[in-house]
């Protein structure tokens, strides 16, 4: 784990999330905010932007005070819980309303693209998350006269 992954539980108090603590960690708590948001880092020594976008979890923290609870999802979960948040790429940031998933934003972003994204998602009438359409490339076998 990198020091700026570590620093997310160190320095801000992040939880790590497995399978097992995934559901409490979800659920709403006496008073706390709804919205929980999942940082998927991925293998730090392979992506790069983990790092970076470890800086920018508690920004956006401190940037949406009181409205959502950030944990990092443990890299031996990260396997099994990926396609339930339809993660494809590392690293990638889900946000939730309970159970309900809003957003997923793979690897670095613009601030101004984070601060939208979340402040569509953080709002009480925001759409469920919809992934995108799979692209499929074929090829096509070369003409012999061309």
């Amino acid at each position: 784990m990198s020091a700026l992954i570590a620093a997310l539980a160190s320095l801000h108090g992040l939880p790590t999330v497995d399978t097992e603590t995934l559901d409490a960690f979800l659920a709403p708590a006496q008073g706390g905010p709804e919205h929980r948001l999942l940082f998927f880092t991925g293998d730090p020594d392979q992506r790069n932007d983990s790092g970076d976008v470890a800086v920018v979890v508690p920004e956006l923290l401190a940037a949406f005070p009181c409205r959502l609870r950030a944990g990092v999802v443990a890299r031996s979960a990260e396997g099994a819980l990926k396609a339930r948040f339809h993660v494809e790429v590392f690293p990638s940031l889900v946000v939730l309303r309970g159970q309900t998933l809003l957003d997923v934003l793979p690897r670095i972003r613009d601030w101004s693209e984070y601060l939208d994204r979340l402040g569509a998602a953080l709002r009480p009438d925001a759409a469920t998350f919809s992934a995108p359409g799979r692209i499929e490339i074929t090829t096509s076998a070369r003409r012999a006269d061309a």
